[in-house]
């Protein structure tokens, strides 16, 4: 199966083929929180009364499948009842500047998302759905607060 790891601490995600070959690697958004855990019930919670202190993206192996988010849009689930997912970058509001952090040269302003993995739009169509599609993977969000064997 593909598989994805996602570096939290560098902002980064790297996806390599079922037979182990690299794909690609971009720059990832994530929870504005730093946490490896989510907060129990997070995922059945309107967006907007999730306070940031909850808006954590959790470390952990995730067995995840394509599909298609409320509106219609292709998504990543890693977590269904979480609503955890990797996507395209959503334009957000102007302050979010969520393309531009994207393109920085650093992962400090990466931290801005409810929890889900951001990744450029051309990297999701072209490397994203292409390795995912049909039979899904497997996702690994590196820990950044807790040791990996302990989650």
């Amino acid at each position: 199966m593909p598989f994805a790891i996602v570096d939290k601490p560098n902002a980064k995600v790297y996806v390599f083929g079922a037979e182990g070959q690299f794909e690609g690697a971009a720059p990832v958004l994530l929870g504005l929180a730093k946490g490896d855990l989510s907060v129990p019930g997070v995922g059945s919670k309107p967006l907007s009364s999730i306070p940031p202190s909850e808006r954590t993206t959790p470390a952990g192996r995730f067995v995840s499948a394509m599909g298609r988010n409320h509106k219609g849009k292709d998504i990543l689930w890693l977590d269904y009842e979480q609503s955890l997912s990797m996507h395209a970058v959503v334009k957000g509001t102007a302050k979010d500047r969520r393309a531009e952090r994207l393109a920085s040269p650093t992962p400090l302003d990466n931290r801005i998302s409810f929890g889900c993995i951001n990744v450029p739009e051309d990297f999701f169509e072209n490397v994203v759905i292409n390795e995912f599609s049909g039979q899904g993977g497997i996702v690994y969000i590196l820990p950044e607060t807790k040791e990996f064997r302990r989650l």
